[in-house]
């Protein structure tokens, strides 16, 4: 991926992983234009950066992906970076019968989404000279956090494609994995002050520094991540996923605790 000149498509850039790194692309000299479903948040993070732009996107309905690439492409016809961000993460209880809504809402977002926009995107993007899509995955796409099983199973999922994608691309259109590890973000309540997660900026920053590099890494990988995405090849994935599973769960109590006040 170019280092700058860039006109970048990043959804879910009103907010948290999507906001940050879309100021840092826009400061280093890229145009960037955020899609999100919230308007107003995606108002107040263009703010002040004259070459972010906004639009509106719900990859929900998927006669609408279509639509929505169809004006990007003619009101931006330099796009040449996908930056598949947007995605939605909810606690999930699998111990008896329950209503599937928050399940199916993040198969839809997390999975769906990016497939329809690559779909939609895909012949633009190929005609493209530096053409990237870059596909955000997780820590959890590795080893998943049990407390939220479909969430863990969307990044798994996505990782694949994104393999696959690369494989087909080779020679057509860049194909990166950002993957990142738990950020303070607002992704689930009370995760932006949650202690052990990266600081949104610190994480930023460190993403930032990679996609400065010439050649730019297939998997984008901060340090904090890495003991997840080589836990299997080291023969420690069972023990990575129980210290994972108690240490969220200290995570999310100490969390609210200090939601609290407590």
């Amino acid at each position: 991926m170019k280092t700058s000149g860039n006109t970048i498509l990043m959804t879910g850039g009103g907010s948290g992983i999507g906001e940050a790194l879309a100021h840092r692309f826009h400061d280093r000299g890229d145009t960037v234009i955020i899609a999100g479903r919230r308007r107003e948040a995606l108002e107040k993070a263009a703010e002040g950066r004259e070459r972010i732009h906004v639009v509106t996107l719900d990859v929900e309905d998927a006669a609408a992906v279509d639509a929505f690439a169809k004006t990007i492409v003619a009101d931006f016809p330099a796009l040449n970076v996908l930056f598949n961000n947007a995605g939605i993460m909810k606690f999930e209880d699998l111990t008896g019968h329950r209503d599937l809504a928050d399940a199916e809402a993040t198969l839809t977002t997390n999975i769906l989404g990016p497939i329809r926009l690559t779909n939609a995107l895909i012949d633009h993007l190929v005609g493209q000279s530096d053409a990237a899509i870059v596909n955000v995955t997780s820590g959890l796409a590795f080893v998943p956090l049990v407390a939220a099983p479909t969430y863990s199973a969307t990044k798994a999922a996505i990782h694949s494609y994104t393999v696959s994608l690369r494989t087909q691309l080779e020679g057509k259109v860049e194909v990166i994995e950002l993957a990142p590890p738990g950020v303070q973000t607002d992704l689930t309540p009370g995760q932006a002050h949650r202690p052990g997660y990266v600081p949104l900026e610190e994480f930023a920053d460190a993403v930032a520094a990679q996609f400065a590099q010439t050649p730019t890494p297939s998997e984008v990988l901060v340090d904090q991540v890495r003991p997840f995405r080589m836990a299997e090849r080291e023969g420690k994935f069972d023990e990575t996923l129980k210290n994972l599973t108690k240490r969220a769960a200290e995570q999310r109590a100490a969390g609210d605790r200090i939601q609290s006040g407590n």
